[in-house]
């Protein structure tokens, strides 16, 4: 009887102790908020990329990954069949703020506009455990908003 009741009472002590890892900076969960909205940042010189900027982000995420996070967001373009989506990094980092161009090409012929879920467009790009130690915020524009996480 002793033995399943100290048993028992020393994993309810070693499960409590779990609670200061939570807020730990150590947890990949807590590397980065939720993301905001932003006002666009002007692109200052002419890109390099061809393809137009997505009209306007409606997500951003970024998910703790093993060997680093991967950055998620999905902008919402005013038709169907926008294609070959990417985020272009801008420029250096500058302060510890990073910050995407969200772009994708055009549809090839006329397409319906339908509903914003089918509409809908994601993008993503790797961050390995080294390049975040330097970030502090990562920022994703499109032509008429962005979004920014920050640590």
């Amino acid at each position: 009887m002793r033995k399943p009741l100290l048993a028992a009472l020393a994993l309810v002590m070693f499960v409590s102790a779990c609670g200061a890892v939570r807020e730990s900076r150590l947890n990949p969960f807590n590397w980065f908020q939720r993301s905001e909205t932003v006002a666009v940042d002007p692109v200052t010189q002419k890109p390099e990329d061809p393809r137009p900027l997505a009209q306007q982000i409606i997500d951003l995420k970024v998910e703790p990954a093993p060997g680093g996070a991967i950055i998620r967001a999905t902008a919402l373009p005013p038709t169907q069949g926008w294609w070959d989506a990417e985020l272009v990094k801008r420029g250096d980092d500058q302060n510890g703020a990073r910050i995407y161009d969200f772009r994708m090409s055009a549809p090839k012929t006329q397409a319906g506009v339908s509903t914003p879920r089918s509409r809908q467009i994601t993008a993503a790009v790797f961050l390995t455990t080294r390049q975040l130690q330097e970030i502090t915020s990562i920022t994703v524009q499109a032509a008429t908003n962005g979004m920014t996480s920050r640590r």
